[in-house]
């Protein structure tokens, strides 16, 4: 009877163990389901007060645009593009509502831990643990290159799913017919893919041919910290730019990839400028002239960046533009304006990129609204909304 009882006993403690293993288990693969929710939450808000809405004849004028915006964060993020979330700044629904023709969705690979805007070593990584929390493949925990390919495949997957109403651009025909089906009145938003750090090519210049074939068509040359191709506004030593720097760009501008200079130390935006052979955006960012924060870009930036034939992109955040409200935007778009002219200035949202903003994509025609009581035009206002991203990307994407 003892052994019996010893037995059971054992048995017992056996399926207590089992269980609390079990529950154990449960718990991390809950905490795993709900982390990644949490983190995007805490990252990208949206605080008001909310803008007013539109007076008729902003929100008249905000329907015949032609929108585009040039970065936004997404595909970092574990959400499905095609359903409105209750997180987040952008996904399909949302650009539809605001009315969004195209929207740059930028490929996010490495971010330093305690990331700040003065100074970043490149030996952390705070990306790496949200990769395996949002179970992407496991060659993307390893493999900067790989994390690219895979935001690139989830757009796909996203237009597979969307029943015509995503489309991929990766070329001036793919484009041109985007825009003309628009004007025809269909329900079509499009999508572009780009960069923001070209650490994802790992150190190898073969590796931007993959990232073209994948559909990149824009790309930063840094993010947070210095790399293998020029300094970091927010990097250690802050350098110009590299020689294999300079090999990478000629490679974009030889295939009609467009190279962009945010985040790029004030040395290396001024190496790219001179050297530059065709045109250069900043994709996203402020000015300093209305938010003195060092990575906004200094007025001889942005005439260097108009001689190019650029364009840059005003974000919505606080440490671009000092000030979230839609007026505060117009106040740096109408500073680029008035300092190199109309056709050298767009949108930069830097939606969903770990940043706090007034309104979301449903809310564009708020900056339509702030643009007609800044004394914009009509034809000035679809410039900045879109125009000259679109006649940009329209003169220098590859042709096919």
């Amino acid at each position: 009877m003892k052994r019996v009882r010893r037995k059971r006993a054992g048995f017992s403690r056996l399926k207590v163990a089992a269980l609390l293993v079990g529950i154990l288990i449960l718990g991390v693969f809950g905490i795993l389901a709900l982390a990644p929710g949490i983190v995007e939450r805490a990252n990208n808000q949206v605080v008001g007060p909310t803008p007013a809405l539109a007076a008729p004849h902003a929100l008249a004028l905000h329907k015949t645009l032609q929108i585009a915006d040039m970065h936004a964060d997404t595909l970092l993020w574990s959400r499905d593009f095609n359903q409105k979330a209750q997180r987040g700044q952008v996904d399909l629904a949302r650009l539809e509502i605001g009315h969004m023709a195209l929207q740059i969705l930028s490929s996010v690979t490495k971010s330093p831990k305690h990331q700040n805007y003065d100074a970043n070593g490149a030996d952390t990584d705070s990306i790496t643990l949200l990769t395996m929390a949002q179970g992407q493949p496991p060659r993307t925990w390893v493999s900067l290159l790989e994390r690219s390919l895979w935001h690139a495949e989830k757009l796909v997957r996203a237009e597979a799913a969307s029943g015509g109403r995503l489309r991929i651009v990766r070329s001036r025909s793919d484009l041109s017919r985007l825009l003309a089906d628009r004007a025809a009145g269909l329900n079509v938003t499009g999508a572009m893919l780009s960069i923001e750090g070209l650490h994802n090519l790992e150190g190898h210049l073969a590796n931007l041919d993959r990232l073209y074939a994948a559909g990149f068509r824009m790309a930063g040359l840094v993010h947070f910290f210095d790399n293998e191709l020029a300094g970091s506004m927010h990097g250690l030593k802050k350098g110009g730019l590299t020689p294999f720097g300079l090999q990478v760009m000629r490679a974009m501008e030889g295939e009609g990839m467009i190279v962009d200079i945010a985040h790029a130390s004030h040395a290396a935006v001024a190496d790219v400028l001179r050297l530059a052979k065709a045109p250069v955006v900043s994709s996203h960012g402020g000015v300093q002239a209305t938010c003195q924060v060092n990575r906004n870009l200094t007025d001889a930036e942005i005439r260097g960046v108009a001689a190019t034939g650029g364009v840059v992109g005003i974000g919505y955040w606080d440490a671009a533009v000092c000030d979230i409200s839609p007026r505060g935007i117009v106040r740096a778009i109408a500073h680029v304006r008035d300092l190199v002219g109309i056709g050298h200035v767009g949108l930069g949202s830097d939606f969903d990129g770990a940043v706090t903003t007034r309104f979301d994509a449903t809310r564009l025609d708020a900056i339509t609204q702030a643009l007609v009581d800044a004394g914009f035009s009509d034809a000035e206002i679809a410039q900045v909304m879109g125009g000259n991203v679109l006649r940009l990307l329209g003169e220098w994407l590859p042709p096919q």
